[in-house]
């Protein structure tokens, strides 16, 4: 980005962002965190009460499924939301002192606040089945951090690509649907054969969703990832963040005239 980025402002920009999203409803910004608990609920209630899924690894299955569900819950809702990031605010878009590099990056964070109300949600979820706090849980500063990175790049490039093709949302959430069933967050990924066990783990959210599960339940360090793995996750990160910042910065002189 050839614009400096004021973190503070960004900060307080995806605060207002954040209570804007649910301003004139009754509940107001509370359904940011009702609505995750309730998709919880009902998946703990299909998959425990329905398909009476047994504890994972001798983990509970409410634990097991939170680990992995919460992370997701960020992953989706950030990049949806800042696929439409320029759009929303296509009002300062044309405003020639605003720094229009902060749009995307004001959704991803707008989106933390409620990751780290889950994230807290989650630890308690394990204190209470017995898992005590260690020095794993520390882990998921590196976590979340790969996670920001994967999400930043993604989130650049779509919503660049929403100025000018309006079908791009409607695509990326088919495609966040389709990622949700193919990353094992609901399921096991030890139900798969070990052939499409090593496909479905090229997945980087796959790396993500495991991470949390790693440092909050299975207490298993960062480096318990392969070196070959760990570096083509990153390389795949850091590839879609270069490839997302760029194709920004090259559509973006012409947003004010689409816009």
């Amino acid at each position: 980005m050839r614009n400096k980025i004021d973190i503070k402002f960004v900060c307080q920009f995806a605060l207002d962002d954040f209570k804007t999203k649910y301003a004139g409803s009754l509940f107001g910004f509370c359904w940011a965190f009702i609505q995750p608990i309730v998709t919880i609920i009902i998946y703990w209630f299909i998959f425990q009460i329905g398909f009476k899924s047994e504890p994972v690894d001798g983990i509970p299955f409410i634990v097991w499924l939170v680990t992995g569900i919460v992370p997701w819950f960020f992953i989706s809702d950030a990049i949806v939301n800042a696929t439409t990031g320029v759009v929303d605010y296509k009002y300062l878009v044309k405003k020639v002192v605003f720094n229009v590099d902060i749009l995307p990056l004001t959704k991803i964070i707008s989106g933390f606040f409620i990751q780290v109300f889950l994230l807290i949600f989650a630890m308690l979820l394990c204190i209470i089945y017995g898992i005590a706090p260690n020095i794993y849980w520390l882990q998921l500063v590196y976590y979340i951090g790969y996670m920001f990175v994967l999400c930043t790049g993604i989130a650049y490039l779509t919503s660049s690509l929403q100025v000018f093709f309006k079908d791009t949302l409607q695509f990326v959430s088919i495609i966040i649907q389709l990622l949700f069933w193919l990353t094992p967050i609901v399921w096991r990924i030890g139900i798969m054969s070990e052939t499409i066990q090593k496909v479905l783990m090229m997945n980087p959210f796959y790396y993500i969703v495991n991470g949390y599960r790693d440092s909050l339940i299975y207490h298993k360090g960062i480096m318990s990832n392969t070196l070959p793995m760990l570096a083509y996750y990153w390389i795949i990160a850091i590839i879609l963040f270069v490839a997302g910042v760029r194709a920004y910065e090259k559509l973006k002189p012409h947003f004010a005239d689409v816009l």
